[in-house]
This record gives structure tokens, C-alpha cells and sequence, in this order.
């Protein structure tokens, strides 16, 4: 009887091999699959190493925010200050004028490249059979690998006041000249064309590669019940390729308080005439940060703005998760 007993009566080890045999079926998705996928996470380990090394241990650092950090005393030796850092970056007349600037600009920047990179997208799906679309293509994306300090030069020559080309363009139209870099009210058009110039044949590429996965039995059956060009994009395209769509508006609301540093630094180079609407959170940082030489402040700015777009995605992907659970995030 008590060797039956002993035989019926589970081991100790056997919850911990229900825990580990649960846990396996929930990531490896079972004890098929769990060889293959064994695999695969193996193979990712490099990258989420490298992901934990330089964006998760760096987050120790936020603790610089709220010190008043001293290099011969090092991170844990410098003074606690609490929300001191805060209080000065925000205490500042200029903190609702870069506030603004970041939020308007990168609203901006979000809305027409999405537009953009759509509308170019639907045109090189139309040509990606012809032999030119390689040349299309190509000619658009060049743009993403040119700094922003030679597209700054590009830029003065278009618009110095003097020899520049769009003045000498207005004086033969026989309009007056516009003084570009001591007129602000110009910038924010004249910023959004250049981040459109640099970066919608990136996006427009990441859309075109959504649209030629779509199964192309859709368009032949549409075409057979005599649906327009313009009705296959409207019915067919742009719903199958909207969660793409609303996943990457997602991923640029989470940094819509990280400006692009070097369009608003380089381009309109430096001008403190032109500061009302071109001086972003990062270049005040900047200055501030080789002005003063206050890392704490600067790290309190980095910290503000991570939280910030961090609250932002959630945000929006709760509005999203509202109106239609397949679309969100999470």
C-alpha cells in the first residue's frame, strides 16, 4: 500500500516542471514549436543584448537629473538636488516657447510625411514592375544619407539674401526679396519641406513594401467587377496596410518631443533671429549644456522628454485600442 502510495503521490520537482513546462508553452508556443523557436531566440540574443547594454543600463543615469552632478564626485557622490533641474529648465521664459516649437513642428513633421510617404508609395506601386521604379527608387531614398550639415549649405545658397538663388528668382518675377534669415515666420514651412526632402523616400519605402504584400487576388477580383483604379486604392490598399499605417504615426508620437537636432541646429544655422519658431527643446539643450556646462539640466530635458512621448504613446494607443483592438500596440 505505501509503495502505491509513493507511486501515485507527485514528486517535488513536478511544480516546478508544470511552472517551467507552462512558461515554455506560453514563449516557445509549445513542444513543437519549441525547437524552432528555441532557435530563432538564440539568434535574436545579439541583438537584445546589445538593446540591454546601450538603452537599458544607460537608464541608471536618469538619477543625474535629479543631482547636481559634479565629475570629481561621479554619479552617486554628487548632491541630491530633487526637482531643482526641473524647476530651472522650466522656470525659464523660453520653456514654453521650445515647448511649443517641438510640439508644432513635429505635429507638422508626422502629418505630411505620412501624407508623403503614402501618396509616393501608391505611385511606385503603380511602376514597380518597370524598369525605372529601381531608379525611383534610388533617387529617393539618397536623400536619408546626406547630413544635415551639407543640406544646410544646399539651403543658404537658396536663400541667402544677397546671391541666393530664390531671391534672384523674385527679382526677375519682379518681386521684392525676402531677408529668409531674419524673417522666423518663414521656418516652419521652410523646415518641413527639407524633412520631407530627407526622409519620405525612407517612410514611402517602409509603405510600398506593406502594399506588395497584399495578395494581388484582391485587385484581379476587383478589376473583374470593374472598380477604378482610385476604388482599389480607397477599398483595397489603404485598409490593408492601415495597421502599418497607425503602428508607425504610433512610434513617432512617442518622439514627438525628441526633435530632429541637427535640421533645427544646422539648417537655419543657429540664427537667434529666427529662435520664435526654430529653437527646439534639444538646441536649448544644447546651448545651455555649452553655456553653462550643466549636465544635470541637460539630462532633466532628456528625462522630461521620454516620459513625455512615453505618456503619449499610451495615450494614443489606448484612443486607438478604443476605436478597434486589432490596430493598437498593446
Amino acid at each position: 500500500m505505501s509503495h502505491g502510495t509513493e507511486l501515485l503521490a507527485p514528486s517535488r520537482g513536478a511544480p516546478q516542471a508544470g511552472r517551467w513546462s507552462r512558461l515554455r508553452t506560453r514563449v516557445f508556443g509549445g513542444q513543437r514549436n519549441f525547437q524552432t523557436n528555441a532557435t530563432l531566440t538564440l539568434m535574436a540574443l545579439p541583438g537584445l543584448l546589445m538593446l540591454l547594454v546601450f538603452a537599458y543600463l544607460p537608464m541608471v543615469g536618469l538619477v543625474i537629473a535629479f543631482k547636481d552632478y559634479r565629475f570629481a564626485d561621479g554619479i552617486l557622490g554628487s548632491a541630491w538636488v530633487g526637482f531643482d533641474n526641473f524647476r530651472f529648465l522650466f522656470g525659464t521664459d523660453n520653456a514654453w516657447r521650445i515647448t511649443r516649437n517641438t510640439l508644432v513642428m513635429n505635429s507638422l513633421f508626422i502629418s505630411t510625411g505620412t501624407v508623403a510617404a503614402l501618396a509616393i508609395a501608391l505611385l511606385m506601386n503603380e511602376v514597380y514592375t518597370s524598369w525605372a521604379s529601381k531608379y525611383y527608387q534610388t533617387m529617393l531614398f539618397f536623400p536619408y544619407f546626406i547630413s544635415w550639415v551639407i543640406v544646410s549649405y544646399f539651403v543658404f545658397g537658396f536663400l541667402n539674401g544677397d546671391t541666393g538663388i530664390v531671391n534672384k528668382v523674385l527679382t526677375a518675377l519682379g518681386q521684392e526679396t525676402v531677408a529668409w534669415y531674419r524673417e522666423p515666420k518663414h521656418w516652419p514651412a521652410i523646415l518641413v519641406l527639407a524633412h520631407l526632402w530627407q526622409s519620405v523616400g525612407f517612410s514611402s519605402i517602409v509603405y510600398l513594401a506593406g502594399m506588395l504584400g497584399i495578395d494581388p487576388i484582391y485587385y484581379e477580383a476587383a478589376k473583374i467587377d470593374g472598380a477604378t483604379k482610385w476604388q482599389q486604392i480607397r477599398y483595397i490598399t489603404l485598409p490593408l496596410i492601415l495597421p502599418l499605417i497607425i503602428i508607425l504615426v504610433l512610434l513617432s508620437i512617442g518622439r514627438i518631443f525628441n526633435a530632429d537636432f541637427g535640421l533645427f541646429f544646422f539648417v537655419p544655422r543657429n540664427n537667434p533671429m529666427l529662435y520664435s519658431t526654430t529653437d527646439v527643446i534639444d538646441t536649448f539643450v544644447y546651448r545651455s549644456l555649452v553655456q553653462l556646462g550643466d549636465i544635470s539640466m541637460a539630462a532633466a530635458a532628456g528625462f522630461y522628454q521620454s516620459v513625455v512621448g512615453f505618456v503619449l504613446v499610451v495615450l494614443a494607443n489606448w484612443f486607438v485600442r478604443r476605436i478597434n483592438r486589432d490596430y493598437s500596440l498593446f
